[in-house]
């Protein structure tokens, strides 16, 4: 398969980019795209040249690090997958593909297709975590009985990975998909009961502070989202917002 790759080249967060145009052959539709990301670079670097930075990490679409827009959609063609899960077979013999980084300004590039998604990480710090005692002398868990309609919609909430294609997606560069994610899988748990007014408001008060945009309810971040996180999420979180609001914690 002979391709033709527009690959954004960035040198930092303060410098200006461009679109490079590299020619690549070779490729058959068993590798996956990362994998084909591997081959340009050697190429690359065969011809003198500074190697595409891009982020990776377990490549079995747990991580997900591996966040590149595709001929426009995040994590490319295809729904359900991240990039490193996107195999070449999806595209044609001939095709071109433009690769670029998340564009969001809460997303900083750090360099070519990587970019800083510390603001996730300080989300989750602000208020993602439970206080129940989950060590030492716990109370055995049969004890707190959780329907299983519940512990579904929990458990489909933490598939979350923070990948960012939600906020990439989104032309609000919105976190509400990911935010309502992380709100939701505690909120639907006895164990995340005690903070579950003060965990909504400081988390939706960090993602402001990062800059993220507001939600309009255009639906694309779930269409995008690798993992199907639906959006009753961010009814959810808006309901015990509005809560949390009223009752003044």
């Amino acid at each position: 398969m002979n391709l033709t790759l527009k690959v954004w080249r960035q040198e930092g967060p303060k410098d200006k980019g461009n679109l490079q145009t590299h020619k690549l052959s070779g490729v058959t539709g068993d590798m996956s795209f990362l994998e084909m990301m591997d081959v340009l670079n050697d190429q690359i670097i065969r011809e003198g040249g500074d190697p595409v930075v891009f982020d990776h990490d377990c490549r079995e679409g747990i991580c997900g690090m591996c966040s590149m827009f595709i001929n426009g959609e995040a994590h490319g063609p295809g729904r359900g997958v991240t990039t490193c899960q996107l195999h070449m077979r999806s595209f044609k013999d001939g095709d071109t593909i433009t690769i670029e980084p998340w564009r969001a300004s809460a997303f900083p590039v750090v360099k070519d297709l990587a970019v800083d998604r510390g603001a996730f990480d300080r989300i989750i710090q602000a208020g993602g975590y439970v206080s129940v005692n989950t060590s030492g002398e716990t109370l055995d868990a049969n004890a707190i009985p959780v329907p299983k309609a519940d512990a579904d919609e929990a458990f489909n909430a933490a598939t979350c990975i923070g990948c960012g294609a939600c906020v990439a997606t989104c032309k609000n560069a919105s976190a509400m998909l990911f935010v309502s994610a992380k709100v939701s899988q505690f909120a639907l748990l006895p164990q995340g009961q005690p903070e579950r007014k003060r965990r909504v408001t400081r988390m939706v008060e960090q993602m402001d502070k990062e800059g993220f945009g507001n939600c309009t309810n255009t639906g694309a971040c779930a269409v995008e989202c690798p993992k199907g996180i639906d959006l009753t999420n961010i009814a959810r979180m808006n309901r015990d917002f509005l809560n949390a609001s009223v009752t003044g914690e």
